[in-house]
């Protein structure tokens, strides 16, 4: 393993890849990066299969079989990215036999459509975890109000869950409240609490870029002087929230009855502004019980020139607080900054979903785009 990798891996931060395709699944590229302890799990979304399908010919011969089969775009879609996620998960099913279920997880998120709708959601993660038939798939549904419920349904059913979408400490708290709830539920139902995955992807660098863009447009001095600390300090409050739950009685009993915890799991982790360290948000949140999912030119960051500093969340709470605080001072609101992404993040997923279905319908209508 690659030193810093083993650095992050002592401090209780598990790497895992935030992407996939069919070439790295038939070049063995995501199983020597497995077999070398680069990364021990795996997530996707929308916009990753949608890039996957549209840029290379590599799903050419099955999309062509769908399209002598008579496969919609939907079916299709759903048959190709449901393979490559089965597909990973076997790679990755080592990892997470010799973790005990720590790690080897493989994400793949229900229909973006729906993350209003909490129903229809359940209804869409029980066919993904179906479908997929493996234990260590991890089905990622968003933290919207409607999702909350599906949260707590799915781990009822003892549905493995990667909570997506979270972007403020709130939410995570309320994810927290769902993820016990839920693992009460599946206790109660007799399901076995070891083999339930659950992880909370909190968002970080569209913190940065949007609350970057409106200090710009003030332009002072005391603007200039908190860009880039909102999203690091958002976060380290998010997993303030998670301690809290590790204290709660609920907690306790679950874990005494065999269950896991709800990880804080940091997603959006690629720098968006290039006058950025490109490792700051892998090693700004250094912290134990942690995930750190990170899109291959970050990892690659991380490999080559990546610094660990220890753990960098518990001990700078009161930090954190005062960066927030002086946010609202000069008039820039997190919560609203906040509701505003979580919004955004569903339009974009739900956008690189539908575009993604259009795509593959003129593709197995035989007409190049």
């Amino acid at each position: 393993m690659n030193r810093t990798l083993k650095l992050l891996a002592d401090q209780g931060v598990s790497v895992w890849l935030d992407d996939l395709n069919r070439r790295l699944l038939r070049t063995g590229e995501l199983s020597r990066m497995v077999q070398s302890g680069t990364v021990v799990g795996l997530t996707t979304n929308p916009a990753i299969f949608h890039n996957a399908l549209s840029r290379t010919s590599d799903y050419a011969p099955d999309l062509e079989a769908l399209r002598n089969s008579g496969a919609s775009a939907l079916e299709a879609v759903r048959i190709v990215t449901t393979e490559d996620v089965r597909t990973a998960c076997d790679v990755l099913r080592p990892v997470h036999d010799r973790t005990e279920g720590r790690d080897g997880w493989v994400s793949i998120e229900v229909d973006p459509g729906l993350a209003h709708d909490t129903d229809r959601t359940i209804a869409d993660a029980r066919r993904l975890w179906r479908s997929v038939d493996r234990p260590n798939v991890m089905v990622k549904i968003p933290a919207t109000v409607a999702g909350l419920p599906a949260i707590t349904a799915c781990l009822a059913e003892a549905i493995s869950v990667n909570v997506t979408l979270i972007f403020s400490p709130r939410r995570m708290e309320q994810v927290a409240d769902a993820f016990l709830a839920g693992m009460a539920q599946a206790r109660s139902a007799g399901h076995t609490l070891e083999e339930i995955g659950a992880v909370a992807s909190v968002f970080v660098s569209r913190v940065d870029a949007e609350v970057d863009r409106r200090l710009d447009v003030l332009g002072t001095p005391a603007a200039a002087a908190l860009r880039g600390r909102a999203a690091i300090a958002n976060a380290r409050l998010a997993y303030r929230r998670y301690e809290a739950m590790l204290r709660d009685s609920r907690w306790a009993e679950l874990r005494a009855a065999g269950a896991r915890p709800l990880r804080p799991l940091w997603a959006s982790t690629g720098v968006k502004d290039p006058n950025y360290d490109d490792t700051r948000y892998v090693m700004e949140l250094v912290a134990p019980g942690t995930v750190n999912t990170m899109p291959a030119a970050t990892l690659d960051a991380v490999i080559a020139h990546g610094v660990v500093l220890g753990d960098r969340i518990t001990g700078h709470y009161d930090d954190a607080r005062n960066v927030l605080a002086e946010l609202g001072e000069i008039g820039i609101e997190l919560d609203v900054v906040l509701d505003l992404l979580e919004r955004a993040g569903i339009a974009k997923f739900q956008q690189a979903w539908q575009t993604m279905i259009d795509d593959v319908d003129v593709l197995l209508r035989g007409v190049r785009p």
